[in-house]
């Protein structure tokens, strides 16, 4: 650990920008942050970067929290509940900027810069053009104080931009091992833009020195800019923290997973009805693995097993498939009342229950959720699982009219040996299916497939006795005799 971590313990930080909900890259970056303060006792940050402010939006922020609470990790200091070194929101901390900003330039490590967009602009895709690297030619380094001067007269509002010495940067980071930087390739960097609005680069490096954190654990992609922090830590005199760059999740294509690949919002996982500690549990495997490969594993088994120097440095291919058999087995693990509540919402939007449910109805909800559990990959599909039980109206697709149109004598026969009157629960359904074979000479699927199509409308399902357990012999015998109906 560097001589911070040794003053502070471990302190690890969240940082996403409120432009957008929360990508599934995010949600990883702040699973592996949080196993890392937890298994070192440490303290989990979460720090809000507005600094777009064009973008940035205040229901992005509080979705952000939400998905945190919603995936179980707790922070100790942030936004909400504040802490030592707050406040943890960028755009409340301009004066802390302002304050470095003169430090660094009464020590002259930055300049003012007149270059426009435009110029800029102009100047980079001549460099690409050219086959040269795209970096900004220091033009404005070495102006003089006329020049400056001439220049304010006209109006002109500078950017403030970083003298980067020529040097080699060595990062040794905790994934990827030491990464070597030639400074000769970066040209000089924007601190602080034209309106006095710090750059990321300016404000999370005077944020990640303020706040004390140990290790900076994200994404790949600010691989690139880790020199520039370096940087500006040393020009700042901040101790350097620890940096560990994850693996990149990439779609099945092997492109970086966006929104052509599917769900990747954790807000839009949630809506489809994905178990919280399912989603951490899969977002753990993305680029890392226990010792022994287990694949299923408790929230504490993680934390104990998880290690940085484990995480993987090739790309995580993001499996929808995978995430659906990791989900589906907690599924069918959680308790069934908990699965009944939160089933609750998608089948009332189904129009399958009614807003007040009674004691009685609870209870067959309860028994259909769990017999029905075995064929979901998410809660979202409920409701079309659990209408095929609950819905007296069936109307038959061409592949069901096929398979049943030559079972009149089948659903004779059921309809008759029964009687007008319901069946305990105890009836021996088993045995009286037995019977209705041996009468009508048909077995196995030819007997089952199309009673069972008669009953709830599919080939496929749970075990037909359990459903008509559920659904009662009256209502199964009138099913079967709609369909009858309809096939002669």
């Amino acid at each position: 650990m560097n001589k911070q971590c040794g003053d502070t313990g471990v302190r690890v930080r969240f940082a996403p920008s409120p432009t957008g909900y929360m990508h599934i890259g995010n949600a990883r970056t702040a699973l592996f942050n949080w196993f890392f303060a937890k298994k070192h006792n440490g303290t989990f940050i979460v720090r809000i970067e507005d600094t777009d402010r064009e973008r940035s939006k205040e229901e992005y922020t509080q979705a952000m929290l939400e998905d945190l609470n919603w995936l179980q990790l707790p922070w100790n200091e942030g936004p909400d509940i504040g802490g030592e070194y707050g406040p943890y929101t960028q755009s409340m901390r301009s004066q802390l900027y302002t304050t470095h900003f003169e430090t660094l330039k009464s020590k002259g490590h930055i300049y003012p810069c007149f270059c426009q967009p435009d110029e800029l602009d102009f100047r980079r895709k001549e460099a690409m053009k050219n086959g040269t690297a795209p970096k900004y030619d220091n033009r404005c380094r070495d102006l003089t104080e006329k020049d400056i001067q001439e220049k304010t007269d006209l109006g002109i509002k500078p950017s403030w931009r970083f003298k980067v010495p020529e040097r080699i940067v060595r990062v040794d980071d905790i994934i990827r091992g030491t990464v070597e930087f030639d400074t000769s390739i970066m040209g000089d960097f924007v601190i602080m833009k034209s309106g006095g609005i710090p750059t990321f680069h300016f404000a999370v490096c005077i944020d990640d020195g303020l706040m004390k954190i140990s290790h900076v654990i994200r994404g790949e992609d600010h691989l690139s800019n880790t020199p520039k922090h370096v940087l500006l830590f040393e020009a700042l005199g901040y101790p350097l923290p620890l940096f560990a760059h994850m693996p990149m999740i990439m779609g099945p294509d092997g492109q970086r997973l966006s929104k052509r690949h599917g769900v990747t919002s954790v807000s839009e996982f949630r809506e489809l009805g994905y178990l919280p500690e399912a989603l951490k549990n899969y977002l753990a495997l993305l680029g890392w693995a226990p010792k022994d490969n287990k694949e299923i594993m408790g929230i504490d088994e993680m934390v104990d097993e998880f290690s940085l120097e484990c995480v993987n440095k090739s790309a995580s291919i993001f499996d929808y498939t995978k995430l659906n058999w990791v989900n589906a087995n907690y599924l069918r693990n959680t308790d069934c009342g908990r699965i009944t509540d939160l089933a609750m919402p998608y089948l009332a939007r189904a129009g399958l229950i009614k807003e007040n449910v009674d004691e009685c109805q609870m209870e067959e909800i309860t028994k259909i959720v769990q017999l029905v559990l075995p064929y979901l990959r998410c809660l979202s599909e409920v409701s079309e699982h659990v209408e095929k039980i609950l819905n007296d109206t069936i109307v038959l697709g061409p592949e069901e009219k096929e398979i049943v149109k030559d079972s009149a004598i089948l659903f004779q026969e059921f309809i008759s040996g029964l009687g007008s009157e319901e069946c305990g629960v105890d009836y021996d359904w088993k045995a009286y299916f037995s019977a209705v074979m041996k009468k009508t000479g048909l077995k196995g699927k030819q007997f089952y497939m199309p009673l069972r199509i008669a009953i709830t409308g599919s080939a496929h399902g749970p075990e037909l006795i359990d459903v008509i357990n559920i659904l009662g012999k009256i209502r199964c015998c009138a099913r079967v005799g709609n369909i009858l109906e309809q096939i002669q």
